[in-house]
C-alpha cells in the first residue's frame, strides 16, 4: 500500500490560493491525502504540491472547472485513485465585482450561481452517491461567509444570497444524510485577509472594514483552515448541522 493509500482522501476545491490553500496544508499536516482543484493558477498549485509532497503521492492538484456539469464524478474518480475518500471542502468561491445590485451583469451573476451554489450541491449528490451505507462517518464542510447574515448591501449581494443558501443546504443534508453517518458541516468566515478582494476590484478592502470588526482587525486564513479540521476531526463526531462562525465577533 502506497503513502497516500494509507491516508484518507480529502477534496477541496479552490485550493492554490487564500482559505483554500490554507486548508489543503492543514489537512495534509492532520494526516489526510489531498486533491484540490484550482481553475487557472497552474504555477500557485504545482508550489503547494512542492511544498507538501513533491512526489504527489499524498497531494495533487487538478485543473478543473467546478462549474463544468461532468466536474463532480470527474473529481471524485481523481480522488478515489489515491484511497478511501472521507472529506470533501467545498471551498470555491467568487464574489463577482464590488458594487450595487444595478451594476450587476448577466454573466457575471452566472458565474457567482454557479460557482457557489451549482457546483457545490452537485459535489453533495456525488459524496451522497458514493458514501451511501458506509459504516464509518464520512463529513462534508462547506465553506459560507459572514455575508449570508449581513446580506453585503452596496457590495455583492448576489454573493451573499449563494452563501445563505449554501447555509440552508447544509442544515438539510445534514438531517437527510445522518443516516448514513455523513455528517454536513459549513464554516463562516468573516473578512479575511486573501486576494478575494482585490479580484473584486478593492485590494485593501481587507484593512478598510477592519474598524467595525469587534476584534479590530481582518481574519487569516489560516484560522479558517482551523475550524474545517476541527469539524473533520475526531473532536467533532457530534457535530452536523452547524454552521462554525469565523468572524472576529462580527
Amino acid at each position: 500500500m502506497n503513502a497516500s493509500q494509507q491516508r484518507p482522501v480529502a477534496i477541496v476545491t479552490g485550493g492554490s490560493r487564500g482559505i483554500g490553500r490554507s486548508i489543503v496544508q492543514r489537512l495534509h499536516a492532520d494526516g489526510y491525502a489531498v486533491l484540490f482543484t484550482h481553475s487557472s493558477s497552474d504555477e500557485d498549485a504545482g508550489d503547494l504540491v512542492a511544498s507538501l509532497d513533491p512526489e504527489g503521492c499524498t497531494c495533487r492538484a487538478l485543473r478543473q472547472e467546478v462549474t463544468a456539469v461532468d466536474a463532480a464524478p470527474l473529481l471524485f474518480d481523481a480522488a478515489d485513485a489515491m484511497g478511501q475518500v472521507t472529506a470533501l471542502v467545498n471551498n470555491a468561491g467568487v464574489t463577482g465585482p464590488l458594487g450595487p445590485i444595478q451594476s450587476l451583469q448577466d454573466a457575471d451573476l452566472d458565474r457567482i450561481v454557479a460557482v457557489n451554489l451549482l457546483a457545490p450541491v452537485r459535489l453533495c449528490r456525488e459524496a451522497a452517491r458514493r458514501w451511501r451505507g458506509r459504516e464509518s462517518r464520512s463529513s462534508i464542510v462547506n465553506i459560507s461567509s459572514i455575508a449570508a447574515r449581513t446580506g453585503s448591501p452596496g457590495e455583492y449581494v448576489a454573493y451573499a444570497a449563494t452563501k445563505a443558501a449554501i447555509e440552508t443546504l447544509t442544515v438539510g443534508l445534514a438531517r437527510e444524510l445522518a443516516v448514513d453517518r455523513i455528517h454536513v458541516n459549513a464554516v463562516a468566515p468573516g473578512t479575511i485577509d486573501t486576494t478575494i478582494h482585490a479580484r473584486a476590484g478593492e485590494p485593501g478592502r481587507a484593512a478598510r472594514v477592519a474598524a467595525r470588526i469587534p476584534l479590530q482587525r481582518p481574519g487569516q486564513p489560516e484560522e479558517i483552515a482551523d475550524a474545517v479540521g476541527w469539524l473533520l476531526s475526531d473532536r467533532a463526531t457530534y457535530v452536523t448541522g452547524s454552521v462554525v462562525a469565523v468572524t472576529g465577533g462580527l
